[in-house]
């Protein structure tokens, strides 16, 4: 039985494993510093799609299926789905996993909703209602501005506190049987909202969300900043990650040595220019498959903290003048 931590943390009596991972990315993402990491590329954005919204279903399918291969199951033995995206009304997900014919939740927590997917994945699978769950989430840089900004035809400017949204998918398989990594424990986040408005500015909006979460388990599990090998936030960039160090020592921890942000680590900030780095339901989930995984398998962390964060913003509460909330996840990944 889980047992409950504090007002916000479950620890798993019988944790569930990260049974299989896999990543799809795109052409900037190849470029990058994680090159090497990922399970597939390519330099064609559109994935051999006429649209960026189809191009980001064909990552997420492809994402599912590379997993569902490494974890030696058919989608038919997969219980349940746990997916996301940017996209109004999740259509990247419903389309791009319909033919898997999984039974499927479709989630939105915007960049925090790998988290999100993992969170309830891994409930689903400790409370016994399935063998194996799929959490899968992607993003779309053309997709995104389409969304949120301008067009890319438009050729409009980006601030240099705005974040390059990650072209990519990755996918999860959460079960009962026994990998390199498991799911010990989740921190499930509330909304924080300070009241910015700066939607251009996503790493301020969102560094509070993320530091009340890090915070919170620390109080919930008893832990601090040194019971960990590494913190994870999802996409705060170099202007979010400043601040959450600032939070964060406000509440007497200090992170700066155990922390890395998934959006700071997929570009090269001097060579790509991507600003204040990268972000996008993409993100966090890409990096977590191919380069966070692989060193809790091998045992070089022991114990990670992946913070995934989110701000809660929709073109409608833009224009309306709404300030723009965050929110982030915690999940408790060890090595076993």
């Amino acid at each position: 039985m889980e047992q409950i931590r504090g007002s916000q943390s479950l620890a798993f009596a019988h944790a569930p494993y990260i049974v299989s991972a896999a990543s799809v990315v795109g052409s900037k993402e190849s470029e990058g510093p994680l090159a090497k990491f990922f399970d597939m590329t390519n330099q064609d954005d559109l994935f051999g799609a006429t649209t960026w919204e189809e191009a980001e279903s064909n990552m997420q399918k492809e994402a599912c299926v590379l997993a569902l291969g490494k974890a030696h199951i058919k989608a038919e033995e997969v219980r349940y789905l746990f997916g996301g995206d940017l996209l109004r009304q999740g259509i990247a997900t419903s389309m791009g996993v319909e033919a898997l014919h999984i039974p499927m939740f479709g989630l939105y927590g915007a960049c925090s909703t790998s988290g999100e997917a993992l969170a309830l994945a891994a409930m689903s699978t400790a409370a016994g209602y399935g063998k194996y769950m799929l959490a899968v989430t992607s993003s779309h840089f053309g997709s995104a501005e389409k969304e949120f900004r301008f067009p890319l035809g438009y050729a409009s400017q980006r601030p240099l506190s705005a974040h390059w949204t990650v072209t990519g998918s990755g996918a999860f398989v959460v079960g009962d049987v026994k990998s390199h990594v498991r799911i010990a424990g989740i921190t499930v986040g509330k909304i924080v909202d300070y009241g910015l408005k700066d939607s251009q500015n996503m790493g301020a909006c969102m560094a509070p969300a993320a530091m009340d979460t890090i915070v919170r388990n620390f109080a919930d599990t008893g832990r601090s900043e040194e019971d960990y090998d590494r913190i994870v936030t999802g996409d705060l960039g170099y202007v979010g990650q400043s601040i959450l160090f600032d939070l964060v020592k406000g509440k007497g921890y200090d992170i700066k040595k155990k922390h890395l942000d998934c959006g700071m680590t997929i570009f090269d900030q001097e060579t790509q220019d991507t600003h204040a780095g990268g972000s996008g339901c993409g993100c966090a989930a890409v990096t977590l498959a191919s380069f966070i995984l692989p060193k809790i398998e091998k045992g070089e962390w022991k114990r990670v903290l992946f913070v995934p964060t989110g701000a809660l913003m929709s073109t409608v509460s833009y224009n309306e003048g709404a300030s723009v909330p965050g929110i982030a996840h915690g999940i408790v990944l060890e090595h076993c």
